[in-house]
């Protein structure tokens, strides 16, 4: 960092990505288990992976926030998507690369990925 103007340039892209974890009355709220057995499973990629997407896509209704133990230890990383009006859909074993697709197929476009999902189990 040389300038001042490099500064405020990152303090800009800090608060926009905290804006986008803490947004309130947000529509759509994606909540990553953060607990340590999320963490040792790859969570902190899959929290940077939503709020970078979300950011980058400049989804205005759209909260990214973290939470403790989901209670489903060996599905981690879990992440579940919370819509007003909805059922809540509980991915498992998310990874960064699946970040992109939930967040183009059900956030964007309402259709969760159900291969990802906690449901998947069933079949």
């Amino acid at each position: 960092m040389k300038t001042l103007e490099e500064l405020l340039a990152i303090k800009a892209k800090a608060e926009k990505q905290m804006n986008v974890r803490e947004e309130e009355g947000a529509g759509i709220r994606v909540v990553v288990g953060m607990a340590t057995c999320g963490i040792a499973a790859g969570a902190r990629p899959v929290l940077a992976g939503f709020v970078e997407e979300v950011a980058k896509r400049n989804l205005k209704d759209v909260s990214v926030n973290q939470t403790g133990c989901i209670g489903m230890c060996q599905y981690e990383p879990i992440v579940e998507v919370f819509e007003e009006g909805k059922e809540k859909v509980t991915y498992i074993q998310m990874s960064p690369e699946k970040v992109a697709r939930v967040v183009a197929d059900h956030i964007v476009n309402g259709n969760p990925v159900v291969e990802y999902t906690v449901a998947s189990l069933d079949k």
